[in-house]
């Protein structure tokens, strides 16, 4: 259809439809999605061009804009809104955007509507291989809000989400029972590329749970370095239950409005949410990419009346982590507050070139102690003060005075004194002694003849075994 009102196909359409939008043509938003009663099945919303876009499971880029329709908003306001139990739409090779030469966009995509109980939100939601993105040196504050149930955003391409003094998203979700899929997407934003929370969820039923996000591309453009949009984090939960992140490459993360780590945990409750939890999250066979700083966990809300739950089983395993300390940042692979319980750090490789005088393996800092925690088969190269507790020093005092109940072993730490860690662990001189396949080049395997290929428990080698 061209030059006809997509509303009125929406809300005449039935489970089972197919609604084709000609490629080119520009449809004009604000789109309620109805709630269908009857029927069965998906309505589909597709290009006419949809043979010229790449497969399922083949990410797109701009460069397929014109083999697509395009839906805009002519004012700040969403292009695509829900209404109450909104369900089975998949839209298909769509552009998503404001219109031309608006100068301020809110929220392109708006799935959830601050609902109080699960039963009314909307689900079955996908967005397939579409293009949904801001507008060029403008305040676009936010891709899609996923606040909905079976929500999944797979294959596409998330951009130009900036806004001065203020967060902006390519995706959120802060009130919702989940499930949530996150698959193979390219996402840029300058405040968070992806966040969960932020806001209070209404209800202990919708802390955001079960959600995957894999293979996807998370990028700030270093050209907003020095702007006055605001640069914060790379993916953010300060509320979020029964997650996985694999796969991924997070590239690009400055020091800014934050301090530059790109993965960040930290629990927060706005006064209304005092079930606010981040548990049950997996961070598996990531690549990070000259980020300021690696990972910033905490273990519950330092400022929040009432505070949150306490942060529980975290999963680190098989990530290549990257810190330049980009603009500025301290360098430190893992910040560790306030408590928590549960932490495994296990054969990770952490690549430190910060020029940061005050770089580190790890911090930990303020009680509670951190309950429950290992910290084996890492390997790091040299950091100014290695595994460190702040005003104790690094090593066995900082383990002794921040942590309960933990493991510390087979960790290769280039360059730190071996006397001030447990036995067990390895200090070689340099990273020439490491003996990288291509240190240089970027390949931080092991090669056959290092010393830790079989060093590691079980002898298995130190560091990410499975490279993403």
């Amino acid at each position: 259809m061209a030059g006809q009102s997509l509303q009125a196909a929406l809300d005449k359409a039935q489970l089972g439809d197919t609604i084709v939008l000609q490629a080119g043509a520009t449809f004009r938003g604000q789109i309620r999605l109805p709630n269908k009663t009857t029927g069965s099945g998906w309505i589909y919303v597709v290009s006419s061009q949809l043979a010229n876009l790449p497969p399922p499971g083949t990410r797109v880029s701009p460069a397929y804009a014109a083999y697509m329709p395009k839906i805009v908003t002519p004012n700040i306001m969403t292009v695509i809104t829900t209404v109450a139990n909104s369900h089975h739409f998949r839209f298909v090779g769509i552009e998503i955007a404001p219109a031309p030469g608006l100068p301020e966009a809110y929220e392109l995509v708006q799935i959830g509507n601050w609902d109080a109980s699960p039963a009314t939100l909307p689900h079955h939601i996908v967005f397939d291989r579409c293009y949904v993105h801001g507008n060029p040196n403008t305040n676009d504050q936010r891709g899609i809000e996923m606040d909905g149930a079976y929500v999944a955003v797979v294959d596409s391409y998330l951009s130009n989400f900036q806004e001065v003094a203020t967060d902006t998203q390519g995706l959120w979700a802060f009130n919702t029972t989940g499930p949530l899929q996150i698959r193979n997407n390219y996402i840029e934003a300058a405040g968070e590329n992806i966040m969960f929370g932020g806001a209070d969820s209404r209800a202990p039923a919708l802390v955001p749970t079960s959600i995957e996000i894999r293979n996807n591309h998370f990028y700030k453009p270093l050209a907003l370095i020095g702007t006055r949009y605001t640069m914060k984090n790379h993916l953010e939960f300060k509320t979020a239950r029964r997650v996985l992140v694999t796969g991924n490459t997070f590239e690009n993360n400055p020091a800014a409005a934050q301090n530059g780590f790109s993965l960040v945990i930290t629990p927060r409750n706005g006064g209304k949410a005092p079930w606010s939890v981040t548990s049950d999250i997996a961070i598996v066979g990531n690549r990070f990419i000259n980020v300021g700083g690696g990972f910033n966990i905490a273990g519950m809300d330092d400022h929040g009346t009432p505070p949150t739950l306490m942060t529980a089983r975290l999963l680190v395993r098989d990530n290549v982590v990257g810190v330049t300390g980009l603009n500025g940042a301290d360098g430190r692979a893992f910040q560790l507050i306030l408590g928590g319980t549960d932490y495994t750090i296990v054969h990770n490789t952490l690549i430190n070139t910060s020029r940061s005088t005050i770089s580190m393996v790890a911090v930990a800092a303020n009680t509670p102690k951190i309950n429950n925690f290992v910290f084996a088969n890492n390997l790091a190269t040299h950091t100014y003060y290695g595994f460190f507790g702040s005003g104790v020093g690094e090593g066995k005092p900082a383990l002794n005075a921040y942590y309960t109940n933990w493991t510390f072993a087979n960790n290769v730490l280039v360059g730190r004194p071996a006397y001030v860690y447990p036995a067990g662990n390895f200090f070689p001189a340099n990273v020439t002694a490491v003996d990288f396949v291509n240190y240089a080049g970027g390949n931080y395997a092991l090669a056959a003849g290092s010393p830790y290929i079989h060093a590691g428990s079980g002898g298995t080698a130190i560091g990410a075994t499975a490279l993403p």
